[in-house]
């Protein structure tokens, strides 16, 4: 992911998908998967980008980075 992109990433593991699962909180539906927790980074990073430029042209709002979120 770009210097420029700092949102908070969540990776667990899926039992049903039998794979790590990055996701991008901030960004709804941003997610993606991978066999390692590396791999899973690695393709949520890639993708990030993509979600960003899709939403531009689609016209909508794009979320500033929050850092850190708080979960109760």
């Amino acid at each position: 992911m770009s210097n420029d992109y700092r949102y908070e990433v969540i990776i667990y593991w899926s039992d049903e998908d039998q794979a790590f699962i990055a996701e991008v909180p901030e960004l709804p539906g941003c997610a993606a998967d991978g066999s390692s927790y590396a791999e899973a980074l690695a393709n949520v990073q890639l993708i990030t980008p993509a979600w960003i430029e899709t939403a531009r042209e689609l016209g909508r709002p794009i979320p500033e980075p929050k850092g850190r979120l708080m979960f109760a």
